[in-house]
Parts: structure tokens; sequence; C-alpha cells
């Protein structure tokens, strides 16, 4: 008896997904629930769970291949435990059917290869599962041999001393959003310097206590003072409709995450009625599902206003890209130690600058602006134990 593994519906609005890689190989043993292979879409990029237990007997699309949903993916025979070899990696195995003359299967492009240059196989090692011996395994004895003649356009890169990184779907989206949100929206950036050292102060307090949130980062204290200064102008909070702009009621607040490949926009629902402790936990869980491929679709949709904390590795300042529909993101600097002039006095304070991106066709200056005073008051002056 076999299942059918077919391209699944990842969101209302997802009519294809890429198979990114597969998990497990032709001849590997898959039980419920594992994940089975990674599907990337133009929202998110998802590890898919198998629906059964057993043997992948077939591979229909490739790694790298764009199909519509519903597409079969690949078979999975249903096989008694007995059949089960042994595990290698972690994957269990059953073994690999020999050749008549006992030689281990090799598939077609890793002959073809090996003909070409006149290699060997029973004398290549295999990386691969259960030792077989992969295409790169037969680029490696080339390039040991010195025969390195074009191995460089057999791997599928340039020569002449350039590299070829292919495009993922994720890349190809993301480049395609940030160009159309720019074609789309009337981009302005406005800046606001934030004395972040109530906060730090806070923050230390925390780490020497035995209490609830010790491990705060900034970030949840930036998504509690834009979601309250939202409140107070909730033209921000809103989106360029045909009929005119809608402003909405509700604050999903979107967390841009930085992947490997990429960047996702996890979105944190309700923010605005969420604790600092709550916001960080919902936040650090969406950033660690998003890393692992594990959110679900849902999760990166629906957001309404956008942070994005670029200042992480020691950044001050940037003009991020609206996230589309959206109207408006703020960009979150490094916050660091400064002199700063208070009351006529120079201080240490530990400062950082905030960016406002907005759309000049629903906002103007004045408003980004009052917005952003906002913020920074909310961000100075909030008594933050009563939010905690």
């Amino acid at each position: 008896m076999a299942t059918d593994i077919i391209m699944p519906q990842l969101g209302e609005s997802i009519a294809e997904g890429t198979v990114v890689k597969w998990l497990i190989p032709v001849g590997g043993m898959i039980q419920k629930d594992e994940s089975l292979l990674e599907v990337e879409t133009e929202k998110v990029t998802l590890e898919i769970p198998s629906p059964a237990t057993g043997i992948v007997n077939e591979i229909v699309v490739h790694e790298g291949q764009t199909v519509p949903v519903g597409t079969l993916l690949a078979r999975i025979d249903n096989v008694p435990p007995s059949e089960v070899l042994n595990r290698v990696g972690g994957v269990v195995v059953r073994p690999m059917e020999p050749t008549p003359a006992g030689e281990q299967h090799h598939s077609p492009a890793v002959r073809q290869l090996a003909r070409e240059h006149g290699i060997d196989l029973s004398q290549v090692k295999g990386t691969g599962v259960g030792g077989r011996v992969t295409k790169k395994d037969v680029l490696d004895v080339i390039a040991q041999s010195g025969s390195q003649t074009n191995v460089d356009a057999i791997a599928g890169e340039p020569s002449m001393g350039e590299g070829l990184l292919p495009f993922t779907q994720m890349r190809k989206t993301i480049a395609d959003r940030m160009v159309k949100s720019k074609q789309t929206s009337a981009h302005v950036t406005t800046f606001f310097e934030a004395d972040f050292s109530s906060i730090t102060k806070f923050r230390e307090a925390l780490r020497q206590g035995s209490g609830q949130g010790r491990n705060l980062t900034y970030l949840p204290f930036v998504v509690r003072a834009v979601t309250r200064a939202i409140r107070d102008v909730s033209i921000v909070n809103s989106s360029w409709g045909e009929q005119g702009i809608v402003v909405k009621k509700d604050i999903h607040m979107g967390i841009a995450t930085a992947l490997e490949d990429g960047l996702l926009v996890p979105v944190v629902r309700y923010a605005d009625r969420k604790g600092l402790t709550q916001l960080a936990k919902e936040i650090a869980d969406l950033a660690e599902r998003a890393r692992s491929k594990k959110l679900n679709p849902e999760e990166v949709q629906d957001g309404t206003f956008t942070i994005t904390n670029h200042g992480g590795f020691g950044s001050l300042f940037s003009t991020p890209i609206i996230h589309q529909p959206q109207i408006a993101i703020l960009g979150i600097g490094a916050v660091q130690k400064r002199a700063v002039v208070i009351d006529d006095a120079i201080a240490v304070r530990s400062m950082g600058y905030l960016s406002l991106s907005f759309d000049h066709r629903v906002i103007d200056g004045a408003t980004a602006d009052r917005f952003m005073a906002k913020v920074k008051h909310y961000l100075e002056q909030s008594h933050w134990e009563q939010v905690l």
C-alpha cells in the first residue's frame, strides 16, 4: 500500500510551492509526523511532515522545482518493521537492492560523470546515505586527481574566479516585494533619538532579582511603546485601499526576523493587549520557529505594522522598506552609551536611534513625527514594572 505525498495548500492565497530539500532520500525510512521535505512559498519556508510511516519509494518532484498545489511530490510504501535494516545519520533505512554483479547502485548522473572522467566508482568512498556515492564524491575525486578541467562547469558554477548562487524562491520573493514596495509607496524616513536609560536600569534590576522577565531584550519594550503610540496616532496602523485608507482596529505587530537565506516577518497578534514578558516569549518563539522552518503560514499573515531590529550587529541608522500593504515600518538601532546634554550638563546615557519609514501617500511628515514623539515619550517615561 502506498501513500501519495502532494504539494499542500500552505495558506489561502498560496497557489504553488518550491521543493527546497528532501530530508529523507529514496529508500529511506520515514515515521509518521517526521519531517519529510522542505517547501518554500512566497510567504514562508516550512518542513512538511510525513502523513504515514513507511519507506520513500519514489520522488517525483526534485529539489528546486516549483509546482502547483495538489501536485504529486513523492510516494511512500507502507512496510512492516521487519524490513527495516538500520539507522544511518538518524534515519532508518532498508537495504539497497544490489545489482546482479553485487555492485552498489549508482544514480545515472554519477555513472555518466564517472565515465566521462575515467573514474572507477568501486574505488570511490561514498558519503551519501548507506555509503552511496554522490555526485560531489566524484567531483572531489576529479579535483584530487588533477582533472580539474571544467569541474566548476560540471558543478554548475561559472569559471574565471566567479561564483554563482542560484536564486531561492525566498530570495526571488524578497526581491520582487522590495522593488514593488518602492514602486508602490512614496517612501520617506524620519529619525528620532531615544534615551533607553530607564529601560536599561529596569532590565538590570530584573537580572539581579529572581522574578519574571530577567532576560528581557530591548525589543519587547519598543513593541509596547509602539503599540501605545499607535493608539494615539491610529492612522499609522492602516493600509492603502481602492476606496480610501483602511484603518485597522487590531494591532498585529510584524517582527522582521533574519534567516540564513533571507527574511521573514512573523506576526505577534493583538500585541497591544500583552505585557512585556508575554511579548518577549512570543517574539522569541516566533523567531526560533522561523529559523527552524516550523512556522505556520498564518503566522506570517495579517500584520498591520512592522518593527525591524537592525541594531543587533551595531547598525545605528536604517531606512527600512515598508512591508506591503502596511504604511509604516520602524527600525531600531543599536543602544549605546553616549555623552548627551541634559539640563545643560553632560551626562552618559544609553541612547538609541529610531527610524520610521512611512508612506507619504497616507501620512505627512508632521503625523509621522507626532507618532515618533509618542514612541520616544513612552520609551523614556513608562513605568515598566506595571506592564511586566
